[in-house]
Order: C-alpha cells, then sequence, then structure tokens
C-alpha cells in the first residue's frame, strides 16, 4: 500500500486515484503535469494537470517547519484551513480557492488551480498596484464575517463554528510573534545596526507596550468571526481585468484561520499596504507612494458599505438595531487600525519579514524600516485619538516620507 503520509511526486498520482472526491476534476489515468511549487515554511504543494487540461492543487500540511525540522507543527492546522475555505466559500465564493476535497488521514486539501494569478505582493514589489483588489477584499471580509458571527448564525450555530475552528497552536505563534516578541529581547527580533536605536525605541514605548498589550488580549477574546488569520499581500492572488475576463482577487492560506476579531484581517492588509508604501519612497516613488495609501480607506469603505448591505438579513433584529450596527462598524474599524500597527511592527522587527522591505539596498531598508515603526506606533496608538482612515493613512505618508532614505546613486 502507497505511504501518502508525505506526498512526492512519485506518488501524487497514487494520491488522486484514490480519493473519489477528485475523479470528477481531473483524470488521474491521464495526469502528465505534477510540479512541486511550495515555498513556504509549513506545506507541501503540487501543481497537478490531466492531458486535457484539467487541474487541479494538493496541499499537505508538515508536521515541520520545513527550513527547521526541530520546530513542531500541528497537522491539523490543515482541517483549520479546510473549515475556513469551506465557510467562507459558502458565502463569498469569488473570493476564495474553491474547496474540491480534504483528506482529515492525510492532511491534504485539494483546491483549486489558480496559477493564472499572481500573488500580490510580489506584484506590487514589480510596481503593480491592482488598486481593485483592496475593495474586493475589503466586500470578502464584510461577507465572511457577517456569514459566520452571530450576526448571520443562530448563537447555537455560531459556538459549534467556534469549537470546529479553534486553532490553538497557531494562534499561539501570532500571539508571540505579533504581540509579543518585538517588545522583549528575544532571538527572532533582528534589525540593521542602524535600526537598534529604533528597535530600542520600540521596546521602551510604555504607551505603545501598552496598547500592544491590549490589543493581544483582544484578539485572544474577541469572537467575533471566522477570519482568515493571516491575510497580507503574500496570501493573496490577483489577476487584472483583459478582454475574455474580468479582474479576480483570492485569498488562500487560511491555515492560520479561527474565530477571533474581524478587524485583524483588515488590520494585515493595512499593515502590508504600509508596508509597501514605504518601499515606494524608499525608492524615490512618492506618488506611487501616495496611491498605495489610499487602499486603507478603499478597503474599509468597501467592507463598511457590504456590512450595511447584508445588515437587514441579521439573524436576530430583536435588539439589534441599526444603532448596533454603527458601533459594530466603528469598533470593527478601531480595532482594524490598531491591529495594523501591531502587523506592521511585527514584520519589521521580527521573524519572516517582509520583502517589500527586505528586498531593498541596505541604506534605503534603514529609512523603511524607520518609517514603518513609526507608522506602526501611530496606528497602534491610534484609539487613543479620533482620526479617520485617511486621516491615519496621511499621518503615515508623512511620517515614511520624513524616514525616507533613499538607495545612494550608483558611483
Amino acid at each position: 500500500m502507497t505511504d501518502f503520509s508525505q506526498l512526492a511526486p512519485d506518488t501524487v498520482v497514487a494520491y488522486v486515484s484514490s480519493r473519489a472526491a477528485l475523479s470528477s476534476r481531473i483524470d488521474a489515468t491521464g495526469i502528465h503535469s505534477i510540479r512541486e511549487v511550495g515555498d513556504g515554511n509549513l506545506n507541501l504543494v503540487f501543481i497537478v494537470e490531466d492531458s486535457a487540461g484539467a487541474s487541479l492543487v494538493l496541499k499537505q500540511s508538515l508536521p515541520h517547519v520545513r527550513t527547521d525540522p526541530s520546530w513542531p507543527m500541528t497537522r491539523e492546522r490543515s482541517a483549520r484551513e479546510a473549515t475556513v475555505l469551506a465557510r467562507h466559500g459558502a458565502a463569498d465564493p469569488s473570493h476564495v480557492p474553491a474547496l474540491y476535497d480534504f483528506d482529515a488521514e492525510h492532511y491534504v486539501l485539494a483546491i483549486e488551480n489558480l496559477s493564472d494569478h499572481q500573488v500580490w505582493r510580489n506584484e506590487l514589489n514589480n510596481g503593480l498596484t491592482h488598486e481593485y483588489a483592496a475593495a474586493e477584499l475589503g466586500r470578502y471580509v464584510a461577507r465572511t464575517a457577517f456569514a459566520t458571527s452571530p450576526i448571520g448564525l443562530s448563537a447555537i450555530e455560531h459556538k459549534l463554528l467556534l469549537a470546529e475552528a479553534v486553532n490553538p497552536e497557531l494562534c499561539e505563534i501570532t500571539e508571540d510573534l505579533v504581540f509579543t516578541e518585538p517588545y522583549i529581547d528575544h532571538p527572532h527580533n533582528a534589525v540593521l545596526p542602524a535600526n537598534e536605536p529604533d528597535l530600542q525605541a520600540i521596546q521602551g514605548d510604555a504607551e505603545l507596550v501598552h496598547e500592544m498589550g491590549l490589543a493581544k488580549y483582544r484578539f485572544m477574546t474577541a469572537a467575533q468571526s471566522l477570519i482568515h488569520g493571516d491575510l497580507h499581500t503574500g496570501s493573496v492572488f490577483v489577476r487584472a481585468a483583459t478582454a475574455d475576463s474580468p479582474a479576480s482577487v483570492r485569498a488562500f492560506d487560511s491555515e492560520f484561520g479561527f474565530v477571533g476579531p474581524t478587524g485583524f484581517d483588515l488590520g494585515a492588509l493595512w499593515a502590508n499596504f504600509v508596508i509597501a508604501a514605504a518601499r515606494a519612497e524608499a525608492l524615490g516613488a512618492p506618488d506611487r507612494a501616495a496611491l498605495l495609501l489610499t487602499l486603507p480607506s478603499q478597503l474599509l469603505s468597501a467592507f463598511e458599505a457590504e456590512y450595511r448591505a447584508l445588515w437587514p438579513s441579521r439573524v436576530d433584529p430583536r435588539v439589534w438595531g441599526d444603532g448596533i450596527l454603527d458601533e459594530l462598524v466603528a469598533g470593527t474599524r478601531t480595532d482594524a487600525a490598531v491591529f495594523a500597527g501591531a502587523k506592521a511592527i511585527r514584520r519589521m522587527v521580527g521573524f519572516a519579514k517582509a520583502s517589500d522591505i527586505e528586498t531593498l539596498p541596505p541604506d534605503a531598508r534603514e529609512g523603511a524600516v524607520r518609517g514603518v515603526l513609526l507608522a506602526g506606533r501611530a496606528l497602534a496608538t491610534s484609539r487613543l485619538r479620533t482620526a479617520s482612515v485617511a486621516a491615519l493613512s496621511a499621518e503615515s505618508a508623512t511620517l515614511l516620507r520624513a524616514a525616507a532614505t533613499p538607495p545612494a546613486p550608483a558611483v
């Protein structure tokens, strides 16, 4: 009997043949291409195609980090990702890959092949904005948040979903990497020597550390909706519109999903828009930076409009009137800003930094990191003052531009 505990190119055909749920998706007897494409730390990923052009992706969770086998990882995260894909696909199928099959025994997801899309972070790094994606993702978060919260589910259904999607091991990673490690002396923290004073300033900022403690508590306790859990520009596929097909935006890699604060997904995207803008400033493209800093407003405006449009279909209108809607939207917006600050800071200081900044020359990277840390601090403490999303983005623009250290001219 073939061992499917850890798939390899020479076992993929036998695996596909063994899964009845895939028989209508791909011809297991006519498979002509198997490509391993996983470049992350946690999973094996194969694109499988048959001779008729049908294709799918197999994603299998590993029991450890690929680059560090001594770092164990629960394989059950694939079950949580299957839950997110199924629930989000039911609420908003246009913004996630289709889920074809989940093999709980071998921790394998079979999902839609989106090879005709590009990773949004890569596109941004190459100077391609795909501006439409921000509003699309705002609508995605609104639809999935509404459908998986007590606003769209009965009280019992929501509690059962909370139990089904509980994800303690990966939540602990976020709790450590995002909300704790950047503010203490930790081996995951590393910056350029020129940015050491910036790191020390972050760690010595009592007000900021206090706000991060509150944000961590909210992340751990606000069981609002089934969130993606790691919704940055590197976990979004984009495809620009053509004469033959509309634009497409898909959120993928949702293995960090759980029932948590809705604003966390919005904040993660917001942080990455700030990071992309810092890259643009560092490369001497202030107009592009300004454009990128319009994306948080587009994201939050689309979220709010869609959530308000869904509100009349809430399951229990008895005491949840329109005033509650206003409070929910305002609270999510506040959470998003604070979480954006946390995510921005974490990507500059801790483990798994953002390629937007890491691929800059060191002299330009110094100012970009400093700018993101300052902008992150401003966002993370924003609940202490009243400010619109546009005003917060304008503040980010000022901080990024003042901190920028463009690369030295070639000699």
